[in-house]
Parts: structure tokens; C-alpha cells; sequence
């Protein structure tokens, strides 16, 4: 009888403390059922690459907006997707799932059979519009403002406190050859000096006219000899083929409306043993920069964009985080081919 007793005292479980299997269960069924619905299936696919406003997916989805927000809270609370507030706007990304857990494993399985999944048309076409009108936002910026780059840079964080950052994060880089480098939006060219000094070839691609023509004088003026000159986007058809022993992004990807697609295009281009190098602000809260410096990304949670990266075949070897300046914290990342990474 005493046995009995001290077996009934264990099993006993105070009052507002469940037990880690139930609280596993709960959580389990909680991701199923907010998985289990094709609409919130079709908003993790085109949550893939892009993080969307909310009145962006009403109109991709061709829904009303507290309709949508019921689906999206239930989505949130599973830990499907995040949200951020920009200004008066909320945009919305996929969680980035966290495999070394059993509940993570199943989110990341779950993402990669929606990946699988065929876009339908008219959500394609949709989404390729929003696309266009976000780039074709942020290129008339540049041909309008291109006479004051520096000016509205250095509203934020000026070339000369990240330029040595970088600079020294490629020399150091374990680059097996040093052929051929690309500079993705070199702005007013200033970072191509450095560039063209430690590599026998620069091409340098932007898909701003006004900008690609500043940064060709500053070339001229400074007696470079090495530096190709492009005008266009990742997807250019001089970059096929393209195998670049070191790619540079500095402060470009906050321009751009799919920064999931720029790193895939770069990754396509990124020579054995090469590393790509992506400079830029981590996330912030100063909506004021969308209008004044034409930025379509409050910068970047340091996970979203390693997430990005390794969606296309990247690891990051290297990461530094510069001390905040004007409210705003940079990251210089360096990424290589998982292939080249070794344990």
C-alpha cells in the first residue's frame, strides 16, 4: 500500500505546469493546422523569397484584408512566418525554421515540399508586376538623385566607415585565385580602386545608367584599365557562364525589391573556392530612409539574409558587425559555395 502511494505522489503535476510532451503535442498540432489550408500554403510559397506587406498579399491574393489577417495571426502563432512593422505598414517573412529540433525538422520539410510546388499563372504574373514596380521604383530614384549619392549615402552610413571593413575582409579571404572580380551597383565607383588593384579583371554591373556613368569617370580620372563596364541587372547575359573568383555587394541589396533572387543569380556566378561579399544595414526602424535614400528594405535581420544564402547553395564564412553610427548598424557578411566549406 505504501508502494502504492509514493507511485500516485510522482505522478501528481502541479497546478500550471503541463507536461513538456503536452506542451510538444499543442505546439505539433498547432503547425499542422495552420499548414493544413491552401491559402496559407500559397502565402508561404510567395513568402519564399520576398518579405510582403500585408496590403501587398491582399492584392496578390485578390483578398480583403481582415479576412487575410486571420490566417496570418494563426500562421504567426505557429511560427510559420514573422512580422515586422516599417512605418504604418507590416510586412511578413518566413520563419526561419531551426532543423536541430523536431518540431524545426517538420517546418523545414513542410517549406521545402511548398518550395516544390508550381506558383499558379496568375500568382506568377502578379507577383513579376509587384516586382517590376519596386525595382522600376528604386532605378528612377537613382537616375533622379545620381548627382547626390554621397549626400543621402552618408545619411545613413557614409562610405568611409565600412570601405577599410570590407577592404580588409577581402584581402584576408582565402581566395585560391584572385582573376576575376565583380562589383554589383558600385554606386559612384569609389570601391573599384581597391578592386582593380587586387584583381587582374573588374566587371562592374549596375542597372542604373546615370550611376554607371559616374562610376566609369571616376575609373577614367583614376587611370584604371581593368574595369568592364555593364549596364543591367544579375540576370545580364554577360554574367552567364560568369565564373568570378570574388563578388561584391555593398549596400545594395536594401535597393532591391528580391535580394533572395540577387544572391541565387550571384551564386550562379561565384567561381570554386570564390566568396561573395555582401555589405549592409541591419534591420532597422527609420522609415523615413524609404522616401529620403530610396530604400525598399529597412535593412536585414542578420538570420534572413544567411537564410537567403543558403537557399542558394551558400554558407557564410565570416561576419562582422560594425558599431552603430546614425541609428543604423552595418554587417559585412563573406559567403563561399557549401561545397568549398569545410568542417
Amino acid at each position: 500500500m505504501p508502494a502504492l502511494t509514493e507511485a500516485r505522489e510522482e505522478a501528481v503535476i502541479p497546478a500550471g505546469e503541463p507536461r513538456a510532451a503536452d506542451n510538444a503535442i499543442e505546439l505539433l498540432a498547432g503547425l499542422c493546422k495552420a499548414s493544413g489550408d491552401s491559402l496559407r500554403l500559397r502565402v508561404l510559397k510567395l513568402l519564399r523569397q520576398d518579405s510582403l506587406a500585408v496590403q501587398e498579399l491582399c492584392s496578390l491574393l485578390d483578398m480583403r484584408q481582415p479576412a487575410l489577417s486571420h490566417h496570418l495571426k494563426v500562421m504567426a502563432g505557429a511560427g510559420l512566418i514573422t512580422s515586422r512593422r516599417e512605418g504604418n505598414t507590416i510586412f511578413y517573412r518566413r520563419a526561419v525554421p531551426e532543423p536541430q529540433t523536431a518540431l524545426g525538422a517538420l517546418q523545414a520539410a513542410l517549406l521545402a515540399s511548398v518550395d516544390e510546388l508550381p506558383l499558379e499563372t496568375l500568382l506568377q504574373e502578379r507577383l513579376a508586376g509587384l516586382r517590376d514596380e519596386r525595382e522600376q521604383s528604386s532605378r528612377a530614384f537613382f537616375q533622379q538623385n545620381a548627382d547626390k549619392f554621397r549626400e543621402q549615402q552618408d545619411l545613413i552610413a557614409s562610405y568611409e566607415q565600412y570601405a577599410d571593413t570590407v577592404a580588409q575582409a577581402l584581402t584576408e579571404a582565402p581566395l585560391t585565385e584572385r582573376g576575376i572580380a565583380l562589383e554589383v551597383g558600385p554606386g559612384d565607383g569609389a570601391f573599384l580602386s581597391r578592386l582593380s588593384a587586387n584583381f587582374g579583371q573588374v566587371i562592374a554591373l549596375d542597372n542604373a545608367e546615370e550611376m554607371l556613368a559616374r562610376s566609369r569617370q571616376r575609373a577614367v580620372e583614376s587611370g584604371l584599365g581593368n574595369i568592364e563596364f555593364v549596364h543591367g541587372d544579375t540576370r545580364h547575359p554577360r554574367l552567364a557562364g560568369l565564373a568570378a573568383d570574388c563578388i561584391v555587394v555593398n549596400m545594395v541589396l536594401h535597393h532591391n525589391p528580391s535580394p533572395a533572387d540577387i544572391l541565387r543569380d550571384l551564386a550562379d556566378c561565384l567561381a570554386p573556392g570564390g566568396v561573395l561579399l555582401i555589405t549592409d544595414l541591419c534591420r532597422h526602424d527609420q522609415d523615413w530612409a524609404r522616401e529620403a535614400c530610396g530604400d525598399l528594405w529597412l535593412g536585414f535581420e542578420p538570420e534572413e539574409l544567411a537564410a537567403w544564402a543558403g537557399s542558394a547553395g551558400l554558407q557564410e564564412t565570416a561576419g562582422i558587425y560594425l558599431a552603430q553610427r546614425n541609428g543604423f548598424q552595418v554587417q559585412v557578411r563573406l559567403f563561399g559555395h557549401h561545397s568549398d566549406i569545410k568542417d
